[in-house]
């Protein structure tokens, strides 16, 4: 055998000895890619409700008041999941991975909720606005409801039955609400009507009922409550939608530095941007409620 052949058997032999190490080497790496994905695919999604450090593993207790208002809950039953609130509650749940059997409801009051200290639930839904003193003992969820300004009036009223501000405001109403809120505002910012002036709601109630004045504007969760128990045949001729921007909305309250606090927020925001908030709102805040938006 000549020299050269010997060379050309050796770079043969060299060349089948490199292609098998770098076959192992792409099967070891393959291997090692396939573990790593797998594992990956395995690991828990930090909110869900298979991670979450509720109250009681594998439970979400949601709380609200005792007992919970119509339209904010239906007949006192939050489990039917029937009302604005208690729809949201579900929708939240189920955002985090629980099923309805999943959810357990205990009740509260609105004042011993936000007091300082540990809570019987991992979140309480009962309107509870944001604010920078509350935010200090207690933890909030991003906004799932921002109220909108609303008018009350008897059903015999002058303005019972418009359907727009440009009807509202044709019939030249004289509409009032207590001194230095943002209903006040919403007359004669966003209206653009001259407002009767009350020392508070009291006060501007017990004129609506003696006639002088055929509505009054209030944030729409006082609205439902002096429609149905205060103002005697009373309605909700309709919303204007919120403008204040100082308005943080109300939050799902949770205990100072809970665990679950940024997954329940996140649960919101998706539950906001895939218009699953505005669909129950329009349902229960606005359609079944009988409280159209004025536009």
């Amino acid at each position: 055998m000549t020299s050269a052949e010997r060379l050309d058997m050796s770079r043969s032999k060299n060349t089948i000895i490199l292609s098998t190490l770098f076959a192992g080497v792409l099967a070891l790496s393959a291997c090692s890619s396939s573990s790593e994905t797998t594992d990956s695919a395995a690991a828990p999604t930090e909110c869900v409700a298979a991670s979450l450090a509720t109250l009681e593993p594998g439970v979400l207790t949601i709380a609200t008041g005792e007992p919970a208002y119509s339209p904010w809950v239906l007949n006192d039953k939050p489990e039917s999941g029937e009302g604005f609130e208690a729809a949201v509650a579900y929708a939240v749940a189920k955002e985090l991975g629980y099923d309805n059997a999943a959810v357990k409801w205990v009740r509260t009051t609105f004042d011993s909720a936000i007091a300082p200290g540990p809570k019987k639930f991992d979140f309480n839904i009962q309107q509870y606005s944001i604010t920078a003193d509350r935010s200090k003992v207690v933890d909030f969820s991003s906004a799932y409801y921002k109220s909108n300004q609303s008018i009350v009036a008897p059903s015999t009223s002058k303005i019972a039955g418009v359907k727009s501000i440009a009807e509202l405001k044709a019939a030249n109403p004289k509409l009032g609400a207590a001194v230095g809120s943002t209903s006040l505002d919403a007359i004669e910012v966003q209206l653009g009507l001259k407002a009767q002036v009350f020392n508070d709601n009291a006060a501007a109630v017990s004129a609506l009922k003696n006639g002088q004045i055929d509505g009054l504007v209030v944030d729409l969760p006082t609205a439902f409550y002096l429609s149905a128990v205060e103002v005697p045949k009373g309605i909700i001729v309709g919303q204007l939608e919120n403008s204040d921007v100082n308005d943080n909305g109300a939050g799902l309250l949770l205990a100072k530095d809970s665990p679950i606090t940024s997954c329940v927020t996140k649960a919101v925001d998706a539950l906001r941007d895939n218009g699953t908030l505005a669909a129950i709102t329009d349902k229960w805040l606005t359609t079944a409620a009988g409280a159209p938006v004025l536009k």
